[in-house]
């Protein structure tokens, strides 16, 4: 008798060849989708070679990653190559849009993007509108991606082969986790050798290079955790008790209460900073009469709320993970705001804007900012148009008549909306400003409707410095722009920039051309607070209440002491008061500057800490919101 232990192991051809076979096509539809996703989003395949084979980056894994992916959906769905039909669209329909975010933002897709998609679909008529020709297409070729799709999908269904259920359970033993222990290296704030390994190298201090060296794919995974903010090293109890406070500031203030109107314009900037190109006349000869300086926007041709949040809170998006809205991700309680101060002080505060309420989580945001009341497009009244969005003229009589209504002091947060873009021809019965230059139709038309519109904006500017002057109570007026305008090739084509975008770094010079806005500081009794400068918007609010004559533990204390020795505190640049810059100040070897480094702790200990400030910093934050939070 012959003993046998097992019975002899048995190959089946066939059967193996089941399973290598659709392995080899789907590791090499793999590649194809990632030279394709790559290829889209960088704009060219310049780069995507080296990104795929060289042993210092991270595109061998990269394949792993979408291979592995491929095999856990074609086993749920137990047919091969059904995965493709899911993984194609899933990736390069974000490639495609962070190419065209890069073409007009300058920056790539984030996952925060998608909280605003509202937004884009909310504007995408005014962006059609400009473009007819790209809707009718857009429309057609949505319809037909439809339809192509179900016919795929059903195709796919019918004549792909059918997996068996041994075949469908180790893909899934096998794949699952692996790709689970690849997700968890995505949490970059920990080290992990085997990233390191695979040359996986999180770069969140430069987007740009982030997406470049580790493709699209893990860069975008990367800033998925993007929501949550590390606490600054040091923050505890002990380290905000040795911020020293102005003692001085916990004095009775002493101003005269005046009224105080802070307008943000949108996209208002000067169009004769534009080279080779001429104007028929100025648009903004009040503005440039009166202009106390320039705001370094940290954005460009979008992205208001950002800014917005800067010149509100006196808190920096210097601070928070690169890519992220603090509207949308961090304001989800009361934090605070130029409201909060003048409430404290016995002011009415308002927010007006002429569109939707929940655009930018404006309406929410203004609750945890500490304003009685935002008037929107809901609540004002019709306005008369330029084109699709309310003119500054309606919104200037509107803030007239608000704060004459006022029965006490009032501070009114404005952001205007006719300066918005795209800015497409005719949106003007009569363009007043003509222009002359080396620019093709296009631009001339775009440049034409956007210097109409700052001439407008010029106007109501005019209008309402001639009425605070001739009322009883003081009224201070700040003006600003958030950012430039999305003018396109209008830059390129007449020398200005070398892209349509702004640079995100670059030397100072360069940065201050592509971000510097308009700044007016005025008031009906004291006349212009001139020389300024450049500033960030998140110094405003200093600025806001000396010209009022106000004091403030946060706002003149702390910001104080920052302006007295920075003008621009920007992710990737301090501007010192000299002129002089710090490139790169985040990484950098040397120690963050005190006063840079106090200002930090505070602003994490209010938006996400333990508020152990709001007593000794934020007096009027704590009188609005008088029960403590619960930490």
């Amino acid at each position: 008798m012959k003993l046998v232990l097992s019975k002899p192991l048995k190959r089946n051809p066939t059967r193996l060849a089941g399973d290598v076979h659709p392995l080899v096509n789907l590791t090499l539809a793999a590649i194809l989708l990632i030279v394709c996703m790559e290829w889209i989003a960088r704009g060219s395949l310049n780069d995507v070679g080296a990104f795929l084979t060289s042993p210092a980056r991270p595109g061998f894994t990269t394949i792993g990653v979408v291979l592995l992916a491929l095999m856990v959906l074609d086993a749920l769905f137990g047919r091969h190559y059904q995965s493709l039909l899911i993984a194609t669209p899933l990736l390069l329909v974000p490639a495609f849009i962070s190419s065209q975010k890069q073409l007009y933002l300058s920056d790539p897709l984030y996952p925060s993007d998608l909280l605003f998609g509202r937004q884009i679909l909310q504007l995408l008529p005014a962006m059609l509108k400009a473009q007819a020709l790209t809707a009718i297409f857009l429309a057609a070729g949505l319809v037909v991606t439809i339809a192509i799709a179900v016919l795929l999908w059903r195709f796919f269904r019918n004549h792909t082969p059918a997996m068996a259920l041994k075949s469908r359970l180790w893909r899934l033993v096998f794949a699952v986790p692996l790709l689970t222990g690849l997700g968890s290296l995505m949490e970059y704030s920990q080290h992990s050798w085997m990233r390191d390994r695979l040359n996986i190298i999180p770069m969140m201090w430069d987007q740009k290079e982030n997406y470049r060296h580790n493709g699209f794919l893990m860069a975008l995974a990367f800033n998925i955790p993007m929501a949550h903010v590390a606490a600054p090293a040091g923050y505890n109890e002990n380290t905000i008790a040795d911020i020293a406070s102005d003692g001085s500031a916990f004095a009775v203030n002493h101003s005269k209460r005046p009224d105080v109107i802070m307008i943000m314009s949108e996209s208002l900037w000067d169009p004769n900073r534009l080279q080779n190109i001429s104007l028929s006349r100025d648009p903004m000869p009040t503005i440039r009469s009166r202009q106390s300086g320039h705001v370094f926007s940290p954005e460009f041709g979008g992205m208001t709320a950002n800014v917005e949040f800067e010149a509100l809170t006196g808190f920096s998006n210097a601070f928070l993970p690169y890519g992220s809205i603090p509207y949308q991700q961090y304001v989800r309680g009361p934090v605070p705001s130029l409201a909060t101060f003048f409430r404290g002080e016995g002011y009415s505060a308002i927010a007006m804007h002429p569109f939707q309420e929940w655009f930018w989580n404006r309406h929410e945001v203004y609750k945890s900012f500490g304003f009685e009341e935002f008037r929107s497009e809901e609540t004002l009244p019709a306005m008369e148009k330029r084109g699709m969005f309310a003119s500054d003229e309606a919104l200037t009589s509107e803030i007239m008549q608000t704060v004459d209504a006022a029965e006490k002091p009032l501070f009114l947060f404005t952001v205007t909306l006719q300066g918005h873009g795209p800015y497409e021809p005719n949106r003007y019965a009569q363009n007043t400003v003509s222009v002359s230059g080396p620019l093709s139709e296009t631009a001339t038309e775009a440049l034409s409707t956007y210097a109409q519109g700052v001439s407008e904006a010029d106007d109501s500017f005019a209008r309402l410095i001639d009425w605070a002057k001739n009322r009883e109570r003081e009224t201070v007026i700040v003006l600003f722009g958030d950012h430039l305008p999305p003018l396109g090739q209008a830059y390129v084509e007449s020398g200005y920039m070398p892209g349509m975008v702004a640079t995100r770094r670059a030397p100072l010079e360069t940065m201050k051309k592509e971000h510097e806005t308009p700044l007016v500081v005025w008031s009906s009794k004291t006349g212009l607070h001139n020389r300024i400068g450049t500033i960030s918007p998140a110094l405003l609010p200093y600025h806001v209440l000396k010209t009022a004559g106000f004091d403030d533990p946060f706002y003149t204390g702390i910001l104080g002491a920052v302006q007295s020795s920075y003008s621009v505190i920007d992710r990737h640049m301090l501007v010192e008061k000299d002129g002089s810059s710090v490139p790169d100040w985040t990484t950098a070897p040397t120690a963050i500057p005190s006063a840079i480094n106090a200002y930090r702790q505070l602003q994490f200990d209010m938006m996400f800490g333990n508020q152990f400030s709001r007593q000794r910093f934020f007096p009027g934050f704590t009188w609005v919101n008088g029960v403590p939070p619960s930490v």
